[in-house]
């Protein structure tokens, strides 16, 4: 059973690195109110989850990492965040309209199947907030990169729910998508290359979205990976 941050730091990347792997993805980073989600219940996005040790502890795992010749890839959810009023972004929206919100007001801001609050991504600040996240981990901790969670729950207003995508190209370009996710997904895959032009960032979509993994500047989304979890 790993505890810490420096625990497997010390005990487990070597073993890691013994056995020729070249990158390791952690998850449950961000600071989150609900151990059972394992982490995607995000209540701060810009705190280091506690319950594995301190920022120092953390950097302390990725810095030794880079020293056996590992990469960090980290698990990122901004796709969704936690409905907490009291520790989390939730209850933002009081008192504003939907335009100016940081989530969609009535159903449309909330996923029924994950019990979290949906991001308005055409909302600048949050477009401001997302983004100088994804700078803020870079650069303060030297990850080398991000695995975007529930990027189908992103890329559609029905999340992916109940669908079984054929390929059909109307099931990704029509009133179901999502478009100002899309534009959102793009700046943010510009900004991490931007910043680290040999970034991985890897997509999880079970979709097929076409363009998901071309680059931004030939009109694609801008991952470099698609991961198909189902």
């Amino acid at each position: 059973c790993i505890s810490s941050y420096r625990e497997f730091a010390d005990d487990v990347l070597p073993r890691i690195r013994a056995n020729n792997y070249n990158t390791v993805q952690l998850m449950a980073v961000m600071e989150h109110s609900y151990y059972a989600s394992f982490g995607y219940h995000v209540t701060n996005f810009f705190a280091v989850s506690s319950r594995s040790g301190t920022p120092e502890d953390l950097k302390y795992l990725i810095d030794k990492a880079h020293s056996l010749g590992l990469r960090v890839l980290m698990d990122v959810v901004h796709s969704h965040a936690s409905n907490n009023v009291t520790d989390g972004l939730n209850g933002f929206e009081v008192g504003q309209s939907s335009q100016e919100s940081y989530f969609h007001t009535g159903d449309r801001g909330y996923h029924k199947l994950w019990d979290s609050r949906i991001f308005n991504y055409s909302n600048w600040e949050v477009l401001r907030f997302l983004l100088s996240n994804l700078r803020w981990w870079l650069e303060e901790f030297k990850f080398d990169g991000f695995r975007f969670d529930g990027v189908t729950s992103m890329l559609y207003h029905h999340h992916g729910i109940n669908m079984a995508f054929t390929g059909d190209y109307h099931e990704y370009f029509s009133e179901a998508t999502d478009v100002d996710a899309v534009v959102y997904l793009m700046l943010a895959n510009y900004l991490i290359h931007k910043i680290l032009p040999d970034a991985t960032v890897i997509a999880e979509d079970v979709s097929g979205m076409p363009g998901l993994g071309r680059p931004v500047s030939e009109g694609g989304i801008g991952f470099d990976y698609r991961l198909a979890m189902a």
